[in-house]
């Protein structure tokens, strides 16, 4: 079996298991987020250490607690940090590990993902990125046992990035996660100002975002994309900035927890 180490334990989030798990569970405790009017399907969570963005990924991961028995398979979609990929990049890899356990991924699903031109397999693009990784403690936390979709989203449309999903969305057993912070290092005011306009055409369900306000823009537009054909509506849960956990106001980096509900 082929396991992807944890490559930012220690630094984006504590490394002994134990610690790691009461962070995450007093995030998760901590968290106030408003009501979602159905059934979570997908959720836009930030991926910075846990210091900086935690408590907003906590307001997304909440949300599935009704959820924990039905949701078996979770597809986490991340940008591409520190190796460009020309596609969307498989792990090679059997599981992805943190302090916390192994998570197994869903083989079969890869395997169906195969046949699309977009489609790569890259273990270089997965090995040091941090965007997919850190979503993982907090998925370990909220539900029971779950097979992983990891998908590395590099240059692609964000039809190709739609297509990928669609390809793996599955029914109630499947979580879809995109992993995207908002804009970097803008001072505070000008960080909010630029967020609260992202965040209302996120709400407005009105791709694409462009390439300056989310990070993770490539499977966020995916996702806007989707999401209509699926029926999901966003319901924000919370944003703010670094500049409001534990970062300098001079340059921050934005973060939004958003739930998507299927449609009464």
């Amino acid at each position: 079996m082929t396991i992807r180490p944890p490559a930012v334990a220690g630094s984006f989030y504590p490394a002994d298991p134990a610690r790691l798990a009461a962070t995450v569970d007093r995030l998760l405790a901590d968290a106030a987020s408003p009501p979602v009017p159905g059934r979570v399907k997908a959720l836009v969570s930030p991926h910075a250490g846990y210091v900086y963005s935690g408590p907003f990924a906590a307001r997304a991961f909440a949300t599935v607690a009704p959820s924990v028995d039905s949701v078996t398979r979770v597809v986490v979609a991340c940008p591409t940090h520190r190796v460009g990929v020309r596609g969307v990049a498989l792990p090679g890899a059997d599981a992805f590990a943190t302090p916390l356990g192994a998570v197994p991924v869903d083989s079969d699903a890869l395997a169906g993902l195969a046949g699309l031109p977009q489609v790569v397999t890259r273990t270089d693009v997965h090995a040091d990125e941090h965007a997919l990784e850190v979503q993982l403690p907090f998925l370990q936390r909220v539900l029971g046992p779950f097979a992983l979709v990891p998908l590395a989203v590099g240059e692609v449309s964000p039809e190709q990035a739609a297509e990928v999903l669609d390809a793996v969305w599955g029914g109630p057993e499947t979580l879809v996660v995109i992993s995207s912070d908002l804009s970097h290092y803008l001072p505070y005011d000008r960080a909010r100002a630029r967020d609260a306009a992202t965040l209302d055409r996120i709400l407005r369900v009105e791709p694409p975002v462009g390439p300056d306000d989310a990070c993770g823009v490539r499977p966020l537009n995916g996702l806007l994309t989707a999401a209509p054909r699926h029926r999901l509506r966003p319901t924000l849960l919370g944003a703010g900035n670094s500049g409001d956990t534990a970062g300098d106001r001079s340059r921050v980096v934005g973060y939004a927890a958003i739930a998507w509900h299927e449609e009464e």
